[in-house]
C-alpha cells in the first residue's frame, strides 16, 4: 500500500493544481499548448492523495478554469450542456480506479499488473462517462446511434489515452526516482563509521 506524510500529500496535490491550471483549456496538445492533464490528474489524485476532499477541490478546480475558459478566454461554450455532470462520474471513476491501486501498489515489478488494470479500467469509464454523456444526452448531436457513437470513440479515445499514458509516464518516472533516492538516503550501508 502506498502511503505518504501529510507533507508530501500536499506538495502533490499542489503540483496537481498547478498541472490543471496550466493544462485545462486544451483537450489535445498542440505546437502552443500542453494537452489538457485533467484524466490523469484525477487518477493520480487518487493514488497519491488519501482524503477525498481533494476529489471534490479538483472537481470545483476544472468547472472553475472551464466557466472562466469560455466566459473570459474566448473557448468556445461547445461541451457546456446538460450532460457536463456526467463529468462528475467520469472523472470520479478515475480516481477511484487509482484509489484501488494505491491499495495494491509495492514498489516492484509485481505492481505493473494492478497498476495497468486500474488503468484500463478507470480510462474506459471515464470515456463511456464523459462522451457517452455527451454524445446522448448534449443535446448537440441531431441523430444518435450506438454506431455512430462506436466511431466517435475510436476515433477520440486513442488520442485520450495517449495524453493520459504521456503525463502517467511523467508520474512513474518522477515516483521512481525520488523512491530510489528515498531509499538511497535512508539505506543503512551508504552511512560512514568514523
Amino acid at each position: 500500500m502506498l502511503t505518504l506524510s501529510t507533507r508530501n500529500q500536499m506538495a502533490i496535490g499542489l503540483l496537481l493544481v498547478l498541472l490543471m491550471i496550466l493544462t485545462r483549456s486544451h483537450h489535445f496538445a498542440s505546437v502552443h499548448n500542453l494537452a489538457d492533464a485533467s484524466w490523469a490528474i484525477f487518477f493520480l489524485a487518487g493514488v497519491y492523495l488519501r482524503s477525498a476532499w481533494p476529489l471534490l477541490g479538483f472537481f470545483a478546480l476544472s468547472w472553475w478554469l472551464d466557466f472562466a475558459a469560455y466566459t473570459w478566454g474566448g473557448v468556445s461554450d461547445f461541451c457546456i450542456t446538460p450532460a457536463y455532470v456526467f463529468l462528475l462520474p467520469a472523472y470520479a471513476s478515475l480516481w477511484l480506479a487509482g484509489r484501488w491501486y494505491a491499495k495494491q501498489y509495492q514498489f516492484t515489478w509485481h505492481t505493473v499488473a494492478p497498476l495497468s488494470l486500474s488503468v484500463i479500467a478507470g480510462l474506459i469509464l471515464c470515456e463511456l462517462f464523459s462522451s457517452g454523456g455527451f454524445y446522448f444526452f448534449s443535446g448537440r448531436i441531431a441523430e444518435t446511434s450506438f454506431s455512430e457513437f462506436g466511431e466517435q470513440v475510436i476515433k477520440y479515445f486513442p488520442l485520450y489515452i495517449e495524453t493520459f499514458v504521456f503525463y502517467l509516464g511523467l508520474a512513474i518516472v518522477m515516483h521512481t526516482l525520488f523512491t530510489l533516492i528515498i531509499q538511497q538516503f535512508n539505506n543503512p550501508r551508504n552511512t560512514t563509521t568514523g
